[in-house]
């Protein structure tokens, strides 16, 4: 048996079971071809939706939140603190809690539900400001955080609980004004260094940040790191992290679309026809 070229002819007086073997062969090609087509746009709708679909929350028991509670944060900022905490108890993620000023602490571990946030939510909420008063929340931390910031401290203590508990590939969520000491900056660049080494992401929710916080921040961790805190307020997913799960729809739209390839081999290809008796093979 052997495919005959385009060119090459055959000399029979009885053609019509042909055509109709050509007809249907050309039907089955089409409908395979519009069917692959398909198969690879819904494979290619599916990649694209990756990243959405998998910053819905925080993946599961491999996220931290780390807050900033220093004296620089503002009402405005606990406002925006409160809604980022709320989406992540709505959303029934898995994380843990690191709460910072000068000297950070572990309040939830990794992997903790974030409804056990709810009464930390009541917690954050400000007051009405007077002349003497700005309205700061007042809670258990009050007392004991200074006005001192070391975000490499807290940062350094997210990483540490990863270690602890044996997580490969966490998110760090960093809500901080970005406002650290001035000799904590080199020992800040180091910890993300690290950090980034150890396969951590961070990403960060700027508080009513200065100029040089942020510059900072988007020198070391690039601008795309930086989630503006309208997005936060909006149904908009946050883009915390990557999820651990295999991308199920991806996979079986590809294997479909070989499915669909081999079938076309099988049944749309050229008709293998008797090699004549009397010529080479």
């Amino acid at each position: 048996m052997r495919l005959l070229p385009r060119s090459a002819a055959i000399d029979s007086h009885d053609v019509g079971p042909l055509r109709r073997v050509v007809l249907r062969t050309r039907l089955v090609r089409a409908i395979l071809v519009v069917a692959a087509v398909a198969l690879l746009a819904g494979a290619a709708a599916s990649a694209r939706g990756l990243d959405k679909t998998s910053s819905t929350s925080l993946p599961r028991a491999s996220g931290i939140v780390v807050i900033d509670l220093s004296l620089s944060i503002g009402p405005k900022d606990y406002t925006i603190i409160r809604s980022t905490l709320q989406r992540l108890v709505d959303a029934d993620a898995s994380l843990g809690v690191v709460m910072f000023s000068d000297v950070p602490y572990e309040m939830l571990p990794p992997g903790s539900p974030a409804s056990e946030l709810r009464p930390i939510l009541r917690l954050l909420v400000p007051h009405k400001a007077t002349k003497n008063d700005p309205g700061l929340p007042s809670n258990p931390w009050s007392q004991s955080f200074s006005a001192g910031t070391r975000i490499s401290s807290a940062l350094q203590l997210a990483g540490s609980l990863f270690a602890r508990d044996g997580i490969r590939h966490g998110t760090i969520l960093l809500l901080s004004d970005l406002v650290t000491a001035p000799e904590d900056v080199p020992r800040l660049a180091r910890t993300l260094q690290s950090l980034q080494d150890a396969s951590i992401d961070v990403k960060v929710v700027p508080l009513s940040p200065l100029r040089d916080g942020r510059t900072i921040f988007e020198g070391l961790l690039g601008k795309q790191a930086l989630i503006p805190p309208s997005r936060v307020a909006s149904s908009e997913p946050l883009p915390t992290g990557s999820s651990s799960g295999l991308p199920v729809a991806l996979l079986v739209l590809g294997a479909l679309v070989l499915v669909v390839l081999a079938l076309h081999e099988r049944f749309g290809g050229r008709l293998g026809l008797p090699q004549p008796e009397g010529r080479p093979a």
